[in-house]
């Protein structure tokens, strides 16, 4: 299992549903109109073509295996593998069991001891410290997020990953400058993002220039028509844009399309607050 799929693995363990760009496009009360607002997103970790690994050997791939199913077992198991020398090995699948079991504040905080003490390549480092953002982040310190996307950059500066991952830390603090300066650079690398597209669109909108958001989200859907999270936050647009029509088949089509995650439960909150009408606080 590559280190991107293992902190998916432990997200998913935690019932943080889908991950994508939905979550970061959270409800309030509508002034006057409907409108979503920034959250926390959960979006893929950072991981190269061919994935540097931490560790090697059966035991690290034994626990880290265990992490969907059981992931107090691997608690369990680097627990004692650690006690006979399991090393960074050890502490890498402690730390995703942690966040697995709920407990994300402590998976992140052991993760970037690991990422800083360790003497694996800089690349796997860079992934450490990546995966720490994203259980920062679900632990609520978006703050401690960007400082760990940044250390992850400081390492790896040509990732679009880990620039998408550092937008969404600064989108989050309402940083939204910072986040487009990221993922302009993220899109410099990788012009086909479609994750990122979307983020930058909402930042733009945050921004209130709303063209650019325009442009951004009609080019993420012309990548990927059936890209949920796009369609969540042109419906947005297009309320605010008083198509309202047009915003419902956006946000009933992201739930068709995404059932069961935070991006479906959002743009089901969005069609609500819609249909409550303009006048209701």
């Amino acid at each position: 299992m590559n280190t991107r799929m293992v902190l998916l693995v432990a997200a998913a363990a935690l019932g943080l549903g889908a991950l994508g760009a939905g979550a970061w496009m959270e409800m309030r009360p509508p002034v006057p109109q409907a409108e979503a607002m920034a959250a926390v997103p959960e979006i893929p970790l950072p991981i190269p073509p061919v994935p540097p690994r931490i560790a090697e050997g059966e035991d690290y791939e034994h626990c880290l295996s265990m992490l969907g199913s059981d992931p107090a077992g691997a608690n369990v198991y680097a627990e004692a593998w650690s006690a006979t020398g399991g090393g960074d090995g050890a502490t890498h699948c402690q730390a995703l069991a942690q966040v697995a079991l709920g407990n994300p504040e402590s998976g992140a905080g052991m993760l970037e001891k690991l990422a800083n003490t360790s003497h694996a390549p800089d690349v796997a480092r860079a992934i450490i410290f990546g995966q720490a953002g994203q259980a920062w982040l679900m632990s609520g310190d978006a703050a401690r997020a960007y400082a760990a996307a940044a250390a992850a950059l400081a390492l790896s500066p040509d990732d679009p990953d880990l620039l998408i991952d550092r937008s969404v830390a600064a989108a989050t603090l309402e940083r939204y400058q910072d986040a487009v300066d990221d993922l302009d650079r993220a899109l410099e690398l990788d012009p086909k993002r479609a994750d990122a597209l979307v983020f930058r669109g909402a930042a733009w909108r945050h921004l209130d220039h709303l063209d650019r958001a325009q442009t951004d989200i009609d080019h993420a859907l012309l990548l990927d028509p059936d890209n949920a999270d796009a369609l969540l936050e042109r419906g947005i647009l297009r309320q605010r844009q008083g198509n309202r029509s047009g915003a419902r088949a956006d946000w009933e089509r992201a739930m068709k399309l995404a059932p069961d995650t935070a991006t479906s439960d959002l743009a089901e909150q969005n069609l609500a607050l819609l249909e409550a009408g303009p006048d209701r606080h």
